[in-house]
C-alpha cells in the first residue's frame, strides 16, 4: 500500500495516507518484527530538505512520511492532511488499546513528562516507560547519554527537525525500539503548554494561523511556506 501511495514534494518522498491508514500500518509494524521510523515533513522541512542533502535522505528513507497539515497539499496533488499531533494521539490511543509502552523524549522544562500525564490521564491504560528531556542534542542528531532509554514499543521523539529525524537515524539502530516517530513541538501542544488551535479553525486548515498569532516569532518560519510556494509555482 506505502509504495502505491508515494508522492515527491520537491524531492521529498510523501506517503499520503489518512491517519486510520498509518495506524492500520503502524499496527502491523508493532505486531511484527523489525524496527521503523516515521517522519512528519511539513513545507518547512521540506525546504529545510533542499539545502541539507542528509535530511532528504533520511526522509526519503523513512518507512513513513506523513503529509503535515495542510502545506503539502498547496500545488500539489498530496489529498490527505494527517498533522503529526494528531496521528501521535492516535498511535498512543492504538498503545493504550493494545498494550504496547510508550516513551516520551525531548522537550524542555519537563515537558514530556507533562505531555505523558496528561495523555494517561486521558488514556488510562497507556503504559509510559520513561518521560525524558534526553539532554543537549547537537545538530547532527548526536546526544550525550543513551542509557536511560529502556526498551519501548513507540518511541515520541521531539528535538525538533531536523535534530530529532537525524538523532532517530543514528540510534534507532542502538535502541530496543520497534517504532520512532519524530514530532517536533507536539509536546507543547499535548501537554497544554502551548494552546492548540479550536476545531473548526484546523477543519478550514487555519491552524498555521492561529500559531503564528500565539507565537508570533513563528513569522520566520513562515516564510519557508512563500519560499515553497514559490518553486511549487515554477
Amino acid at each position: 500500500m506505502l509504495s502505491q501511495m508515494k508522492k515527491e514534494v520537491l524531492g521529498v518522498k510523501i506517503d499520503d495516507l489518512n491517519i486510520p491508514e498509518i495506524v492500520e500500518t503502524v499496527t502491523r509494524w508493532l505486531k511484527g518484527k523489525g524496527k521503523h521510523y516515521i517522519v512528519t515533513p511539513n513545507p518547512e522541512i521540506v525546504m529545510m530538505a533542499q539545502r541539507d542533502l542528509e535530511l532528504k535522505k533520511i526522509l526519503n528513507q523513512a518507512d513513513l512520511s506523513i503529509p503535515d497539515g495542510v502545506g503539502l497539499k498547496l500545488a500539489t496533488d498530496i489529498v490527505c492532511t494527517s498533522p503529526g499531533i494528531d496521528v501521535l494521539e492516535a498511535l498512543v490511543k492504538l498503545a493504550a488499546d493494545l498494550g504496547f509502552t510508550t516513551g516520551f523524549l525531548g522537550g524542555r522544562e519537563m515537558v514530556a513528562q507533562q505531555t505523558a500525564d496528561c495523555l494517561q490521564k486521558k488514556y488510562k491504560n497507556l503504559k509510559v516507560v520513561f518521560a525524558e528531556d534526553g539532554g543537549e542534542v547537537d545538530a547532527q542528531g548526536n546526544s550525550e547519554d543513551l542509557g536511560k532509554l529502556r526498551r519501548v514499543d513507540l518511541l515520541f521523539v521531539a528535538f525538533g527537525p531536523p535534530k530529532q529525524e537525524k538523532w532517530i537515524n543514528k540510534n534507532l539502530g542502538k535502541i530496543d525500539v520497534k517504532v520512532a516517530m519524530g514530532v517536533g513541538g507536539a509536546f507543547d501542544y499535548l501537554s497544554g503548554k502551548v494552546p492548540r488551535a479550536p476545531k473548526f479553525l484546523r477543519s478550514l486548515g487555519l491552524e498555521w494561523l492561529f500559531r503564528l498569532i500565539m507565537q508570533p516569532w513563528r513569522i520566520k518560519r513562515q516564510l519557508a511556506l512563500l519560499k515553497y510556494l514559490s518553486l511549487m509555482v515554477k
